[in-house]
């Protein structure tokens, strides 16, 4: 017993004589110790070091620079310690920026870390000093010249001032393609949203030099190539060279180009089982002999891809392969389905929405944390979060998860304003001048609805409409909102009654396709008609004779009861008696829906493609007016091979009002129809009028009665203007119209039994008290189908106050009671 005592104790002497060596024989801790600190705490030197390692050290030194607390930083070693010696600078009171004008001052104070009660550095004066340039050359001021200095205050405290020249403004000058020998410079130089500097310069901002711009304008390009068929096509290089002697920027961009391919054959190869690669064909945008076109094959990954997602196939991805034939140049593709690598995504991250909210961003992803990673649906997530308008930029990037089949999403953004106040102008031949004023939000208070109030007013027209849009109505990609509205239209030249709408539409959208969607609404709006009797507007005089009616003649003595021709209650312009039928207040209740199909590539200047429009509205669930309507537009785009820039628009429109329970369509249910239908005619110009037999000269007063049926075609050629630049917005436009409206489905007959006069369609209800008096009938002028045509020019203007148009066109077929009007122009701004 004493020996395992002993034992132990000798034990317990060797364990502890051991721990000792060991603490001896290790070096003690290193120190951080800070000098020439005497505002700044010790302490909070020391947290910028996480440990003494050189790398450790010198990473501490290079955050205590970038703090800018401090004029000096450096470091040595004294031992194991770390020996801190920093210089502090001036306090500083205040930061001053002057001489800037064009730059807001509250634009560029956040840019500045020179900061107000911080320590005044050198190094970091003159990094701001750089970064107002660099805001500076963004902004179209490359020779901007930027400068500070110190104001010295007692007790050692400073104001840091920087002074601007802001010079004149220096955008790109010139844009340069290389290269390219199928598009011409202009067609390429259209293509982007960088253009170049000209007289409207001071109008706008596009012609400034970005870096950002010009890599995503090269985008564009690069696909538009794609999209024509040249998949070989290559950005070789793209230079920006500031010319002082021109004042700008000249950017050169060497292109190239290659053959353009044909699809010679294309087919989907699955690897799944229970997919068969041919049954998935239809799904396909592209066929054998077609163009290759960059995006069908996009689409026709996406639709593949969700495809086989619907089969549970989750981790699939259609990846397109194309082999080329450079000497026949065809391209045979095939979509390969594989089975992807089995990750899953983890978490979805989302930074820079400083005013969206989160779920309007998740909300455009087809996936979400936990489901199976998809490239292709997260690409398409991106292309959707860009088009939305919201985001200055949107970036989607991909990082290790937790384990190796676990990935995280990072989705960076930059808000950008999205609401507007627009104060708009305008002018149209036929309807004067009009204004709007207008206050719209597409992204009301970050949660992605839309909201607008605009209010109008001119000389014959006014009104006011709010509306209201969900882009997600009940958490699905369905759009649902209404339309409040209530609109007056005083009678005038071509319409000579008044007009008061007031009522509302519940609409929602569902798209079915990428290109096509299904747009159901119901609409409830009462509307009054009126017939003016005033001295100015004496429409409605032989009703209610009054002082207005002009005096008898001294040919045909009011005393001996001669009704007088000349000088009666109608030749100053009565209203017909169809309209006067049509007098009242209605209410219409109906529900309808529209079906748009739109294949084109640019919806503001579009080139390509196809706009398709159908809409039938049944009025009848209520109210008063009992109808279905049927409406039709079907627009064609094409670009003129061999010519540059030179589109061919081919369009169709026709419609048909068909009344039921026995209702008479009313003058504001039928079609009133004119230059929109074909040009060179007035508005309410053609189709069925009151013709009575003594009002025939008064045709003009606005005596439309319109009809149920028209139908008309279009073809439009529009090109650049020879010798104008394109960034000016110029264009023009040759056109032939053709069309027709007929079929007036109201009473025609007010004789009342009168006798009929050999010879004589219509008679005129003469009685001593009225002079001579309302006609007896209304023979509506070519109620048949009758077609009028037209050819003309177009000036076409996009100028920076909005769309203006002039027309020009010369009536080649038309009815004896139409009426034309050769010149229209119309336009509008928003300033």
């Amino acid at each position: 017993m004493r020996s395992i005592c002993g034992i132990w104790k000798s034990s317990s002497l060797l364990a502890a004589l051991l721990a000792a060596l060991v603490v001896l024989s290790t070096p003690a801790a290193a120190a951080i110790i800070v000098q020439g600190n005497a505002r700044a705490d010790a302490e909070t030197i020391r947290s910028y070091f996480t440990g003494s390692s050189p790398e450790e050290v010198e990473k501490g030194l290079e955050a205590l620079r970038d703090s800018g607390r401090f004029a000096t930083v450096s470091a040595t070693r004294k031992g194991n310690d770390v020996i801190v010696r920093v210089t502090e600078g001036n306090q500083i009171n205040r930061v001053v920026i002057e001489g800037n004008s064009k730059v807001k001052t509250e634009n560029l104070q956040p840019e500045l870390r020179t900061r107000a009660h911080g320590a005044f550095s050198q190094q970091v004066a003159e990094a701001d000093v750089a970064r107002l340039m660099e805001i500076y050359r963004r902004a179209g001021r490359a020779a901007a010249k930027v400068s500070y200095r110190t104001v010295e205050l007692p007790n050692g405290r400073i104001d840091v001032v920087f002074t601007v020249a802001e010079g004149d403004k220096t955008g790109v000058k010139e844009i340069r393609f290389v290269g390219n020998n199928v598009y011409s410079n202009r067609r390429l130089v259209g293509l982007m949203e960088t253009t170049e500097m000209n007289l409207l310069s001071f109008l706008k901002t596009s012609d400034v030099y970005d870096p950002d711009r010009i890599a995503s304008d090269l985008e564009l390009v690069r696909r538009f190539y794609l999209k024509n068929g040249y998949a070989d096509f290559r950005v070789v290089s793209s230079d920006a060279q500031f010319d002082p002697a021109l004042g700008g920027y000249v950017i050169t961009i060497v292109v190239e180009e290659g053959p353009q391919y044909h699809v010679s054959s294309v087919d989907v190869e699955s690897h799944l089982p229970d997919i068969d690669g041919a049954a998935l064909n239809g799904l396909l945008r592209l066929s054998p002999g077609d163009v290759y076109n960059g995006d069908a094959v996009e689409k026709s990954v996406e639709a593949l891809t969700r495809e086989a997602a619907k089969k549970g196939y989750a981790f699939t991805q259609a990846r397109p392969r194309g082999e080329r034939n450079p000497a026949a140049q065809t391209v045979s593709i095939h979509f390969v389905l594989d089975e992807g690598p089995r990750v899953y995504i983890e978490r979805i991250n989302i930074h820079g929405n400083t005013r969206t909210r989160d779920y309007v961003i998740r909300r455009e992803f087809d996936l979400g944390e936990g489901d199976a990673y998809n490239r292709v649906l997260i690409d398409r997530a991106e292309r959707r979060l860009n088009g939305l308008g919201y985001f200055k930029k949107v970036k989607i990037t991909n990082e290790p998860g937790s384990a190796p089949d676990r990935v995280v999403l990072n989705v960076d953004v930059e808000d950008q304003p999205t609401g507007n106040f627009g104060v708009s102008g305008g002018y149209s031949t036929n309807q004067g001048f009009i204004a709007e004023v207008s206050v719209s939000e597409s992204n009301f208070m970050g949660r992605g609805q839309a909201v607008r109030l605009s209010v109008q007013a001119g000389q014959i027209a006014r009104g006011v409409n709010f509306s209201f849009t969900e882009p997600y109505f009940l958490d699905q990609r369905i759009s649902a909102g209404f339309d409040v509205f209530a609109r007056r239209q005083d009678a005038y030249s071509y319409s000579i009654y008044s007009s008061t709408s007031v009522g509302g539409t519940i609409r929602f959208g569902v798209p079915i396709t990428d290109e096509l969607s299904f747009s159901p609404r119901y609409s409830l709006y009462q509307t009054t008609i009126s017939i003016p009797n005033s001295i100015s507007k004496p429409y409605n005089d032989c009703a209610v004779p009054t002082a207005i009616t002009p005096g008898p003649s001294p040919f045909f003595p009011y005393d001996q009861g001669y009704p007088n021709l000349q000088v009666n209650c109608l030749s100053n312009g009565e209203a017909s008696l169809a309209i006067k039928e049509s007098e009242g207040t209605i209410t219409t209740s109906s529900i309808g829906y529209s079906l748009n199909y739109a294949t084109i590539d640019n919806f503001m200047n579009p080139h390509n493609g196809w706009m398709v429009n159908f809409s039938q509205d049944a009025a009848g669930l209520g109210g008063y007016s009992r109808y279905l309507r049927t409406t039709g537009d079907m627009r064609y785009f094409h670009e003129v091979p061999y010519l540059d820039d030179v589109v061919g628009i081919a369009r169709l429109q026709g419609g048909n009002l068909t009344p039921f329970g026995g209702y008479t369509p009313r003058i504001q249910d039928n079609f009133n129809l004119g230059p929109s239908l074909v040009r060179g005619f007035a508005p309410g110009g053609i189709g069925p009028r009151d013709s009575n037999l003594f009002t025939t000269w008064n045709a003009r007063a606005g005596n439309s009665l319109g009809g149920t049926d028209y139908v008309g075609g279009s073809l439009e050629v529009q090109f650049p203007l020879w010798g104008v630049p394109k960034d000016l917005g110029l264009r023009g436009a040759l056109f032939a119209d053709a069309g027709s409206l007929w079929n007036f489905q109201g009473r025609t007959n007010y004789s009342n039994n009168l006798p009929t006069i050999p010879g004589v369609t219509c008679l005129a209800a003469y009685t001593p008290e009225a002079g001579f008096g309302q006609g007896t009938c209304v023979v509506p002028a070519s109620n048949g189908f009758r077609i009028r045509s037209s050819v003309g020019a177009s000036i076409l203007w996009n100028s920076p106050m909005g769309p203006i148009r002039f027309d020009y066109a010369v009536v080649t077929s038309k009815a004896n009671s139409d009426i034309t009007q050769n010149f229209r122009f119309s336009g509008g701004t928003n300033f």
